[in-house]
């Protein structure tokens, strides 16, 4: 991806009451560090090269390299469980952008960035290491697309 840091307004009327809402932590909430920390490990030993986090309706959307032209929806207890784990293992690609300890860094972002406030929060987080680009969906109904490298030098200035 350039360099470039695209941020998409959406709906004016979602955004209008973003703060007649809160964020109701969900089951997916309370269990966060160990589906990111299953995440990460897909991506570091299993060949997965996308993931899309969907915090508010808990599940992720994977794509693997070795079926890069299917993707896989899983829901958190399939997640939790170890058999997803069973996807083939692989050494991390030579093809990604993103160093290994990035993913984690990512990750650790995707979570402060939807634990950190009652009102505008992160609804959804993808990171493909291949071309390094990092996809953020908020409660205001904002979007944002940008390098990994550039999300983790400003990600204080992420929010809506």
């Amino acid at each position: 991806m350039s360099q470039r840091w695209l941020q998409i307004r959406g709906d004016p009327s979602v955004r209008r009451f973003v703060f007649e809402q809160e964020r109701v932590q969900n089951d997916f909430d309370q269990h966060l560090d160990q589906v990111l920390n299953r995440i990460e490990t897909l991506f570091l030993y299993h060949g997965v090269f996308h993931a899309k986090v969907h915090f508010s309706t808990g599940q992720v959307t994977l794509w693997l390299l070795a079926d890069p032209l299917r993707y896989r929806v899983h829901l958190q207890e399939e997640l939790l469980d170890e058999d997803i784990l069973s996807y083939p293992r692989m050494h991390y690609t030579d093809l990604a952008l993103v160093a290994p300890a990035a993913v984690t860094a990512v990750l650790g972002e995707f979570k402060r960035l939807r634990m950190q406030d009652r009102n505008i929060y992160l609804r959804a987080g993808s990171l493909n290491v291949i071309n390094g680009c990092i996809g953020l969906n908020f409660s205001c109904d904002g979007s944002h697309y940008l390098d990994y490298a550039e999300f983790l030098k400003q990600s204080d200035d992420i929010y809506s």
